[in-house]
């Protein structure tokens, strides 16, 4: 089983030095400033990021932090084939999962560490 200890995450304007393993971008939009061609990363799985209506709603607001991970969750679990892609970066090594927002901890890419953390068991041939 993946651990969250072998999921990291990092804002895509961190040094690629600091992080570890495959690097993922879990943004739907590509971050702004960045040019494709200068983001060290190895996959881009925008269809793992939340919808672009909870994403507005959410705005990194804190105070709906509870609610938005609730509803993140429900669309993971509906999501199958981007998490599956998530999951086969995971069963190569460790990951890093990028993100753009500048609150590290109320985003998308933590959501997801804690999902794929605890479903990697049951998804392992």
């Amino acid at each position: 089983m993946a651990s969250a200890k072998s999921i990291h995450i990092a804002r895509v304007y961190d040094d690629p030095k600091e992080t570890t393993g495959a690097r993922l971008l879990v943004d739907r939009t590509w971050p702004r400033g960045v040019k494709k061609t200068n983001l060290d990363h190895d996959a881009w799985i925008r269809d793992v990021a939340p919808s672009t209506g909870l994403r507005k709603w959410f705005g990194h607001d804190p105070k709906k932090w509870a609610e938005f991970r609730k509803r993140y969750l429900a669309e993971l679990k509906d999501n199958q084939d981007a998490v599956s892609q998530c999951m086969e970066w995971c069963r190569k090594g460790a990951v890093t999962l990028l993100f753009a927002a500048t609150d590290r901890e109320h985003n998308q890419a933590v959501v997801l560490r804690e999902y794929l953390a605890s479903h990697k068991k049951s998804a392992s041939p």
